[in-house]
C-alpha cells in the first residue's frame, strides 16, 4: 500500500474520532492511546514512515483485543477503522522521517 493510502486511511480515522459525541469521546480516546502504546512497542521510538506502513499492510486485527480489553462495554470503540487509523495517525508524527505534516524526502542532501 502506497503511504499517500495509509495516510488519508489514518487522517479519515483521526477525522472521525474528532467528529464523536462527548459521550464516546473518552472511550475512543482511551482505545487509541493504548494501540498508540502498543504501536511504540512493537516499532520502538526510532521508526520510517515505510515501518509503519508495513506494519498496517500486516492488519490491524490485533487492535481488536486491545480495544476490546480497554472498554469491554463499549462496543462502538471496536470500529478498528476509527481507532486503528487514529492511533497510527497520531504514532506517524514519532516517524523519523515525517515532519510538519509531512514525509521528508529519503535522499541524502547533495553538496
Amino acid at each position: 500500500m502506497p503511504f499517500d493510502t495509509a495516510l488519508i486511511q489514518w487522517q479519515s480515522g483521526e477525522q472521525r474520532l474528532r467528529d464523536a459525541g462527548p459521550a464516546e469521546r473518552p472511550a475512543l480516546e482511551r482505545v487509541t492511546q493504548r494501540i498508540v502504546a502498543e504501536l511504540r512497542r512493537r516499532l520502538g521510538g526510532s521508526f520510517t514512515v515505510d515501518e509503519l506502513v508495513d506494519l498496517y499492510e500486516r492488519g490491524t486485527g490485533w487492535t481488536l483485543d486491545l480495544a476490546y480489553d480497554t472498554a469491554p462495554g463499549a462496543p462502538f470503540a471496536w470500529d478498528e477503522r476509527l481507532v486503528a487509523d487514529a492511533a497510527f495517525a497520531r504514532y506517524l508524527r514519532e516517524a523519523v522521517d515525517y515532519a510538519g505534516g509531512r514525509r521528508l524526502d529519503p535522499r541524502p542532501a547533495e553538496d
